[in-house]
């Protein structure tokens, strides 16, 4: 195979470097921006190449070339991810003339991202199905679903810094639940504002960070992790402020009891159906092929079922039952990407925001505004705890999955 000249050795590496962008700021990890790019270089013999990404950058050199790109964070679109994997393959299986090589990524970047209206009913049915699996009637379910339509369109459509798309995201979401539920229109507040702002969940950074700390990537995965943080922390300051608002207008602080589950949609053959059709929503959210929705919801609905029968033994089983729930995820993850030939992340992303400790969001804010510090410091204690059962279970399962792809590689 004769070694292509310098020129377009610099042009491998710019297209390398371009299917890396593609691929970080639509919600790839970085292992697999690493490994794609240098699958790329490799295939077009390119000599000396060396790749440095973080989770917003990256820095290719090799050769007499060098470049830096900042990489902002956008709205993720997981089947661009599926588009690039697929093409860096062909490269290695037909090593493809460059020409080809960059008008396929043109291609992938220019394509259409998911209907509006597919999101936004993506959103309103993941919502109401979270509604239910946090304890909801199906009355508060509908209500949810009515809220998330609204709040759908907000998601989609108002773009500005994250930090205020995550803090007027709570404070939209939690108003329209108070506004239903002073109408008359939904049962229990809590349950209804829990399955809202799962919507708002980082759930690709929540999920990236802890892979790459699975791999390494300290830097990284530390970076998106505070990321996460940060969203969490403006999503429970803006249902802080819903409440706060809520009391400014009404007699006080709007005074909520105890968690509450309805008996009839606690039953299994409820609980499953919602975890299926929540994740499937929410694959639409995070941009997944529509082939792969059936696979997200039975990754979602696995791994919530695992979660409820461990939960069976107590509720002070909680962490065990996180755990075992991100476990049973990221294992299903894992081999639906062999069976259907698609990155894990597509899978993991959107299978594991069940498992998200909603419920500790919503309740540290309120005990927060209502003063009560003892019990906010208890619920936020809880679901860092459940955080770090769920990365406990994400990063466990990662190096055997990673074992298991190579060996079916070189089967």
């Amino acid at each position: 195979m004769e070694t292509i000249e310098q020129g377009e050795q610099e042009r491998a590496l710019r297209l390398a470097t371009e299917a890396g962008h593609i691929l970080l700021e639509n919600g790839a990890e970085i292992s697999r921006v690493e490994e794609t790019m240098e699958r790329i270089a490799s295939t077009y013999d390119v000599q000396g190449e060396s790749f440095f990404v973080l989770s917003n950058g990256i820095i290719t050199t090799g050769n007499q070339y060098a470049r830096a790109e900042f990489i902002p964070i956008r709205g993720t679109q997981l089947s661009r991810v599926v588009e690039v994997n697929q093409l860096s393959r062909d490269v290695v299986a037909t090593r493809m003339p460059l020409d080809e090589l960059e008008a396929r990524l043109r291609s992938i970047r220019a394509g259409k991202a998911m209907p509006w209206w597919e999101v936004v009913l993506g959103i309103a049915l993941g919502v109401a199905s979270f509604c239910i699996l946090f304890g909801g009637s199906l009355t508060d379910a509908a209500a949810t679903f009515v809220c998330g339509l609204p709040l759908g369109l907000f998601m989609n459509f108002v773009h500005m810094s994250r930090i205020f798309n995550n803090l007027f995201g709570g404070l939209v979401g939690g108003l329209l639940c108070v506004l239903s539920v002073t109408m008359g229109f939904g049962e229990h507040l809590p349950n209804m504002i829990i399955g809202t702002i799962i919507a708002l969940v980082p759930g690709v950074p929540f999920t990236n960070g802890m892979r790459d700390l699975g791999n390494e990537d300290y830097i990284a995965g530390a970076t998106r992790l505070m990321d996460a943080f940060l969203a969490f922390v403006c999503i429970a300051l803006g249902v802080a402020l819903a409440f706060i608002l809520d009391g400014l207008l009404s007699d006080g602080l709007m005074q909520l009891g105890r968690p509450t589950t309805d008996a009839f949609a606690a039953s299994w053959f409820v609980q499953l159906p919602a975890a299926f059709i929540g994740t499937v929503g929410f694959s639409a959210l995070f941009g997944a092929p529509r082939r792969c929705y059936l696979y997200c919801g039975l990754t979602g609905m696995m791994g919530w079922m695992v979660y409820l029968w461990v939960l069976q033994w107590g509720v002070q089983h909680v962490v065990a039952a996180a755990f075992m729930g991100a476990l049973t995820v990221a294992a299903m993850s894992a081999v639906l990407a062999i069976v259907c030939r698609c990155p894990s992340t597509v899978f993991l992303i959107c299978g594991i925001i069940p498992l998200v400790p909603g419920g500790g969001i919503f309740w540290t804010a309120y005990y927060l505004v209502g003063d009560q510090l003892r019990l906010a410091a208890t619920t936020g204690f809880t679901a860092l705890k459940v955080t770090i059962a769920i990365a406990g279970g994400i990063i466990l399962m990662g190096p055997i999955a990673g074992r298991l792809n190579k060996r079916r590689k070189r089967g």
